[in-house]
C-alpha cells in the first residue's frame, strides 16, 4: 500500500507539474503572438497630435490610435511623436509600421503604403494670410506667393485640382520637400516671405496665432478631405491594414471617434466623414 500511495503521489505531482508548464507556455506562446506596432504621430499639431520623442503624444490621433489597440489585443501599439518628413521617411524605410498626421489619400502615397478605407477623420482646409491681404478664397490666391506644399500631400492634389476646375484662375502652386514645421512657416507669412499658407484646420495653427500674436486670419473652409492612416507597405501589413479598417469602421459606428472630435476639436468632424 505505501508504494501504491508513494507512486500515486508522484503521478499526482508529475500532473500537477504538467499542467503548471502547459498553463507557463501558453503565456510565453500569447506573449509572442502580440506583435509590437511602432506608430510615428505628428509631434506639433495640437489639438491632432502633439508630443516629441520620449513624451507620450496627446490629441485626438493618439486618443483614436488607443482605441483601436483595445480593440486589437494581438498588436502592442508603441507611440512616439516625430516631424512630418520624419515621418514618411520613416515608414518608408519600414522604421514605423503606422504614421498619423492629418494624411489625405493621394495617388503618389496608395502606391508607396497601404490605407485603409475607412477614415481616421477628417480636415477643414483653410487659408492662412495677413489679416490686411484681402485673401478670403482660393480665387484671391492669383498673382500671390503661396507656401510651397509637401510635393504629392493632400494639399498638392487639392490645389492641382482646383486649377484644374478653375483654369481662369492661374496660381503658382510649387512642391516641396523641405519639411518645415507650419508654426515657422505662419512667421513667414506674418513676416511677408509668402502671402499665404494653405493646410488644415487640424493642425493646430490657431493654438500657434493665438500664442504668438500673429496678425493671421484663417479663411472659411475651402475644402473639407478625410484623413487616414498610413501603414508600411509589407505583406506582413495587410492583415494590420484590415484589422485597423473593421477597428475604425467600429469607432465610427458606436460614437467613440464623434466623442473624441468634441473632445479635441470642440465640433463632431465625424459629420464630415464620407
Amino acid at each position: 500500500m505505501p508504494s501504491i500511495k508513494s507512486t500515486s503521489r508522484r503521478t499526482f505531482a508529475l500532473a500537477v507539474a504538467g499542467v503548471a508548464f502547459a498553463l507557463a507556455t501558453a503565456g510565453v506562446s500569447h506573449a509572442q503572438d502580440v506583435r509590437t506596432i511602432k506608430i510615428a504621430t505628428a509631434a506639433e499639431s495640437k489639438p491632432l497630435s502633439w508630443g516629441a520623442i520620449g513624451v507620450e503624444p496627446q490629441g485626438y490621433e493618439p486618443d483614436v490610435l488607443k482605441a483601436i489597440n483595445a480593440k486589437l489585443p494581438q498588436y502592442k501599439f508603441e507611440m512616439e511623436g516625430a516631424a512630418d518628413i520624419a515621418q514618411e521617411t520613416g515608414l518608408v524605410t519600414g522604421k514605423y509600421d503606422i504614421a498619423t498626421g492629418g494624411y489625405y489619400r493621394a495617388p503618389a502615397r496608395e502606391k508607396q503604403f497601404l490605407i485603409p478605407e475607412s477614415p481616421i477623420g477628417a480636415s477643414l482646409i483653410k487659408i492662412y494670410s495677413r489679416k490686411d491681404s484681402g485673401i478670403n478664397e482660393m480665387k484671391d490666391l492669383v498673382g500671390k506667393k503661396i507656401v510651397p506644399v509637401t510635393a504629392g500631400g493632400g494639399i498638392y492634389k487639392f490645389a492641382t485640382q482646383w486649377q484644374e476646375q478653375n483654369p481662369d484662375y492661374q496660381i503658382e502652386i510649387t512642391a516641396s520637400s523641405a519639411g518645415i514645421p507650419y508654426p515657422d512657416r505662419l512667421k513667414e507669412v506674418q513676416n511677408g516671405k509668402y502671402d499665404a499658407l494653405v493646410l488644415p484646420s487640424n493642425l493646430g495653427e490657431q493654438t500657434v496665432i493665438d500664442q504668438q500674436k500673429l496678425d493671421i486670419k484663417a479663411s472659411e473652409p475651402v475644402a473639407i478631405n478625410n484623413t487616414f492612416v498610413l501603414i508600411h507597405r509589407s505583406e506582413e501589413n495587410k492583415a494590420l491594414s484590415e484589422d485597423i479598417d473593421k477597428a475604425l469602421k467600429e469607432l465610427k459606428a458606436d460614437g467613440t471617434l464623434a466623442k473624441f472630435s468634441q473632445k479635441w476639436f470642440g465640433e463632431d468632424i465625424t459629420t464630415y466623414m464620407k
